[in-house]
């Protein structure tokens, strides 16, 4: 059997992904309910069982269906139908893993600028902080100043690579929190308040010079994130 090249099986693994991801959202694969076989899936998709299984583990990673021993695979959530209105379905799968790469990027400059800021950047950061609590007040999406936010702690970690990488990702880090902060606006609950005190975590073991902690807290944060941009605007 010809075996494919690696960016051509991540290429399919990303088609499939998105496919069962749009299967998921119309509710043709109802929460609660079974998956169909991996045989099925392989014969609609047209696909090798290591490409479906590869979408398959995306899926689970961004806690939308689980695998049960001896049962097969279970959708446990049913994201809005509104992430779609925000973004391209193409796209999505970019997103996030956008926000898993950024989880260990972030992590590490935010121990770094925890031990490394000087007063004048981390004057910038509770700065971002404090336009990013105004916003919220107003009920504005603030994705400007939750940027400039993550933006300073890059900074302040004192490695021109992190700011690199950072403003290098500019769009794609923003689109994604497009969409997550408008769907907190338009939650039922306090999921905006959620954002803030997990940005007041990250700050506060910042100003303390806890390293481990600011990248623990920035961690939980953006996994958060990657999570909430799937989670429907009732819950």
């Amino acid at each position: 059997m010809r075996m494919q090249a690696p960016e051509m099986s991540q290429s399919l693994s990303s088609v499939v992904y998105q496919k069962i991801l749009i299967s998921i959202i119309s509710g043709e694969y109802p929460a609660n309910e079974k998956l169909p076989s991996e045989a099925k899936l392989c014969e609609q998709y047209s696909v090798s069982r290591p490409v479906l299984r590869e979408a398959l583990t995306r899926l689970k990673e961004d806690n939308l269906i689980v695998s049960r021993r001896g049962s097969g695979s279970f959708v446990i959530k049913r994201p809005d139908d509104a992430v779609l209105s925000f973004s391209k379905i193409s796209s999505i799968s970019d997103i996030q893993r956008c926000f898993e790469f950024r989880t260990s990027l972030e992590g590490n400059a935010a121990g770094l600028a925890a031990t490394r800021r000087t007063a004048e950047q981390l004057g910038r950061i509770v700065a971002a902080a404090e336009k990013i609590n105004e916003a919220n007040k107003l009920h504005a999406l603030a994705s400007d100043e939750d940027f400039e936010f993550h933006l300073a702690i890059a900074e302040a970690a004192n490695n021109k690579y992190y700011t690199t990488v950072m403003k290098s990702l500019r769009e794609n880090i923003k689109e994604g929190m497009n969409i997550t902060r408008t769907l907190s606006l338009r939650s039922s609950n306090n999921r905006m308040d959620l954002v803030q005190d997990e940005h007041d975590t990250i700050l506060k073991y910042i100003i303390d010079g806890d390293a481990q902690k600011a990248e623990a807290a920035m961690k939980a944060h953006l996994n958060n994130a990657r999570i909430r941009m799937f989670e429907g605007t009732d819950s």
